[in-house]
């Protein structure tokens, strides 16, 4: 199985190598920055005034001017993408087993649009989107490592097809953590999947600091463990273009839920899916 490039600027695959994509989509009338996060009161003291820290800097954020409609940076793919063509939008459990994961839910909507020469947004409806990431305790499905054998298995992997509107939404649980990445979840955005002529995106999202400590010291997360990378740490995030991918999520009765707008330069060429060496070749992406 192949292994992912390692996390060192020198390893990542940058956007300046595919067509020059270097920031994120803002979404005229559509998606702007969400108000700062709200933490319930079950939240001990201590976790209160970190998220309050985090809510602070959420709102300078949202005083920033709000361009138009800007390109979302590409980031590369890793090892673990798998073409399950498997639609659905609740992607908690495998399909097999109907094994649900435990976790925190999150409901994640992706608005996805054309950015013009003028950078004007036009909806992109019916393009696949799919969306990958580990489970509480670090572990992908469908894919074959050192430390883990999930062959044949589905969890937290879907896909859908989005909307007039250019929207999917997903059900999922907030990701967990492994050695040598920050907390992160992959998508990948296909028109024409398969076709000559069709067009392929890929990147992933982040998620800020002081939601992930909230969500990590409660089960099944807090079993994992300490030690954890930050998103500083993280020279995909450093060098990719992380902080114009970071979610914000506010919570809900059910967990939390975030949206993001992404938005495709569909005259740029499509960036291919990142080196990757052999087994034990670097941290996983």
């Amino acid at each position: 199985m192949a292994t992912p490039e390692s996390t060192t600027p020198g390893g990542k695959d940058t956007q300046s190598q595919r067509g020059g994509i270097t920031r994120r989509v803002l979404l005229r009338g559509g998606l702007a920055l969400s108000p700062a996060l709200v933490l319930g009161a079950w939240v001990g003291n201590t976790i209160r005034a970190t998220s309050h820290a985090a809510a602070q800097r959420h709102a300078a954020r949202a005083d920033q001017p709000v361009p138009a409609c800007v390109v979302t940076p590409q980031e590369t793919e890793g090892p673990y993408f798998v073409d399950e063509q498997l639609f659905r939008a609740d992607i908690r459990a495998d399909p097999t087993t109907g094994l649900v994961k435990d976790g925190t839910p999150l409901r994640l909507g992706l608005r996805v649009s054309q950015v013009g020469g003028d950078n004007a947004c036009t909806a992109l409806a019916g393009a696949v989107v799919d969306i990958w990431h580990c489970d509480a305790l670090g572990v992908y499905s469908d894919a074959r490592d050192p430390s883990f054998n999930t062959q044949g298995q589905k969890f937290l992997r879907g896909a859908q097809i989005t909307d007039d509107s250019g929207a999917v939404e997903f059900l999922t649980i907030y990701p967990g953590w492994y050695q040598g990445r920050a907390v992160h979840i992959h998508f990948k955005v296909r028109t024409n999947p398969g076709s000559a002529n069709g067009y392929e995106f890929t990147s992933q999202l982040y998620f800020d600091e002081a939601l992930t400590d909230v969500v990590h010291a409660q089960a099944p997360y807090a079993a994992r463990g300490q030690g954890r990378l930050r998103n500083a740490g993280d020279g995909i995030y450093r060098s990719g273009g992380g902080d114009q991918l970071l979610l914000l999520p506010m919570q809900t009765d059910e967990g939390y839920a975030a949206t993001f707008a992404v938005g495709l330069d569909l005259s740029a060429p499509s960036a291919p899916a990142g080196p990757q060496g052999g087994p034990g070749g670097g941290p996983r992406p």
